[in-house]
């Protein structure tokens, strides 16, 4: 086991549905907890952290425009969810004596602070946990665009993105039992293969920047920890 975390700094992009745990809507404390306790440790380690969490365990904007809805409006009503789901988050850690810092790209100055690049990367270099809120700020742009986007601008050694499932797979392995799972993969072989761990953007916007994007399950306690110490399982997206 190294003496140090692989990475110094990083960004870990969970989705809303990790939050519901069993249920079919909302958030379960508990999931909320065991994450929590994850990016704990992580912390313990010395690894500065922050954190973007989607919003479809609350709601989901494409939903609204698939359904002859406005794209705009649904995706703002998205963003709310993220912010709900936020500070869920920031106060599972405040439990666990984690400080936490909430950081909105729509302004909320009742609720959290708005997020300026300069404001977050001084709270991560007081080693603070930073859960960036609010997308991008701009509709048309997902959560895992915000979370490429954040991991660039506060100098991010690594994306993790948490999943369903402990890394990239040809093709969903709860459908398809002969998929092929992969331990490292290309930015470029990602989005040539269409596999669909993050949105293209997302990707592109990892691969401009050399961040490499870590792929893992989030349901697996103690795993983030385990990749950040060079154990664990998970697959590699870098070009290096």
């Amino acid at each position: 086991m190294p003496a140090k975390p692989q990475y110094r700094r990083v960004v870990l992009k969970a989705s809303g549905e990790a939050l519901m745990g069993g249920q079919g809507f909302g958030i379960d404390v508990s999931v909320v907890d065991r994450i929590a306790s994850d990016i704990a440790e992580a912390r313990a380690l010395g690894v500065e952290v922050g954190v973007v969490i989607g919003g479809g365990n609350i709601f989901r904007g494409v939903a609204v425009a698939s359904k002859g809805g406005d794209r705009v409006t649904g995706d703002h009503m998205g963003m709310l969810a993220t912010v709900i789901n936020s500070l869920a988050l920031r106060t599972s850690l405040s439990k666990l004596g984690v400080e936490a810092i909430v950081l909105s790209a729509i302004a909320m100055p009742e609720l959290c602070e708005s997020f300026s690049q300069r404001q977050a990367t001084a709270y991560m270099n007081a080693g603070k946990v930073v859960i960036f809120a609010g997308g991008t700020g701009n509709p048309f742009f997902t959560t895992d665009s915000a979370a490429a986007l954040r991991a660039a601008e506060i100098g991010a050694d690594a994306l993790f993105k948490g999943t369903q499932v402990d890394g990239v797979y040809s093709a969903d392995p709860k459908k398809d039992p002969t998929a092929e799972r992969f331990e490292r993969l290309t930015h470029t072989e990602v989005i040539e293969r269409g596999l669909a761990i993050m949105d293209t953007a997302a990707i592109a916007l990892a691969r401009e920047n050399n961040i490499p994007i870590i792929v893992y399950s989030i349901h697996e306690q103690g795993g983030f920890g385990a990749i950040l110490k060079g154990e664990g399982r998970c697959t590699t997206v870098a070009d290096a």
